[in-house]
């Protein structure tokens, strides 16, 4: 379990996950976070573009063109041993506190 002044607000924390959660909510929750990194952040935007322009398509479907949209990318993946740092906010501490016993946090480098 991690020091309290480890998770605390406005601190950037590095987080390995230590164990794969069972639960698919616990595992949502850790990908949620990961997503929050900048880094993938801009990868999602970057591939939602292309993916409104090139692998969506139009049908038709009774009578007028019904548009199929592809699955999001998961950049992310839960397995033990990714890693991925987050700047913690209060609105972000009570996801962090439900999984944090799949997750090993240690102080960021600047």
């Amino acid at each position: 379990m991690p020091a309290p002044e480890v998770i605390a607000p406005s601190k950037t924390v590095k987080f390995t996950i230590t164990k794969t959660p069972n639960r698919p909510a616990d595992q949502k929750t850790i990908q949620r976070l990961m997503r929050m990194q900048r880094h993938i952040q801009k990868g999602l935007s970057r591939i939602s573009k292309r993916r409104l322009r090139e692998d969506n398509y139009y049908s038709p479907r009774a009578g007028r063109l019904w548009m199929t949209r592809a699955k999001m990318t998961k950049l992310t993946r839960v397995e033990k041993g990714e890693s991925f740092t987050l700047m913690i906010t209060p609105q972000i501490m009570r996801d962090v506190l439900a999984v944090e016993k799949y997750l090993d946090a240690k102080a960021a480098k600047k």
